[in-house]
């Protein structure tokens, strides 16, 4: 009976404590949100009158419309590269048994589980030495150190769940190695392709560490451009830097809820761990 009673008071504490969270969450954003259209907004509970024109005013003072052309260029093009680097290496790692193959695999995790900031400093101070730093190829390099790993290990239980044999028969009936990735394996990894190339674009675009230290004036992403409104030198109105907000949360969430279409995170974990 005292177990039972301990069990429902952690169990109560626990929803409480994750409704406590929640509530603190909406209320974070429901404050961004209201206070980027609000005309005046001090000591009430709700602002004086609504407008729209921070939108309008934070769209020309930060130059979002540049910003959101490169943080597209810089997205989509790890998100290529990603792919045409990502899928046939992890094709590699789950089909072929070599020396040190749980090494190697181990270096493309160290990545993920490594914060962005302890190799990205070095890596930076690289990408500036041999001119790349600034640019938008240095931004894209920086990203792919993260994001290859990320294809890889997502993409590997979808070639392992392929039955070998598949490959075996198009061997025999003459198709190569290009014909048989293309209109053979190609079209039963599509799902899988989809998935990882999806979540490595919401993560690129929330990807700030790495982008903050290898971007210049003319290769900022959103997440660095709306850091420098806020903390850059100068006064700006409050309600426009909130808008600016308000734009990189839609953009994320746009994004995230297409690739939540494709793919279940849980799924990944469970195939995560039997990659282990």
């Amino acid at each position: 009976m005292n177990r039972s009673l301990t069990e429902r008071l952690w169990g109560t504490a626990l929803w409480f404590l994750v409704g406590f969270f929640i509530l603190n969450l909406i209320a974070l954003i429901a404050t961004v949100i209201t206070s980027s259209f609000a005309t005046r907004w001090l000591g009430t509970w709700l602002p004086a009158d609504f407008t729209t024109r921070w939108y309008f005013s934070a769209w020309d003072e930060f130059q979002l419309g540049d910003v959101l052309t490169v943080t597209f260029e810089v997205v989509f093009a790890v998100v290529l590269l990603a792919g045409l680097l990502g899928v046939p290496a992890a094709y590699a790692m789950a089909r072929r048994e070599f020396p040190g193959k749980k090494l190697v695999t181990l270096l493309f995790l160290l990545p993920l589980l490594v914060p962005p900031i302890t190799y990205g400093i070095p890596m930076a101070t690289v990408l500036y030495k041999t001119g790349l730093g600034g640019t938008m190829a240095g931004v894209v390099l920086a990203n792919l150190v993260p994001t290859v790993p990320f294809v890889i290990l997502v993409m590997i239980p979808f070639i392992e769940q392929i039955d070998p044999r598949i490959e075996a028969a198009a061997r025999v009936f003459g198709a190569g190695t290009l014909r048989l990735f293309t209109h053979v394996l190609l079209p039963i990894l599509t799902p899988g392709v989809l998935a990882a190339l999806l979540l490595v674009l919401v993560r690129t675009i929330g990807m700030f560490e790495l982008t903050f230290l290898t971007a210049g004036p003319t290769s900022q992403t959103l997440v660095v451009a709306l850091y420098y409104a806020v903390f850059a030198a100068g006064v700006r109105a409050v309600q426009s830097i909130d808008a600016m907000a308000v734009i990189y949360m839609a953009t994320t969430l746009v994004w995230l809820l297409i690739a939540l279409r494709f793919v279940n995170p849980t799924q990944i974990v469970a195939r995560a761990k039997q990659v282990h």
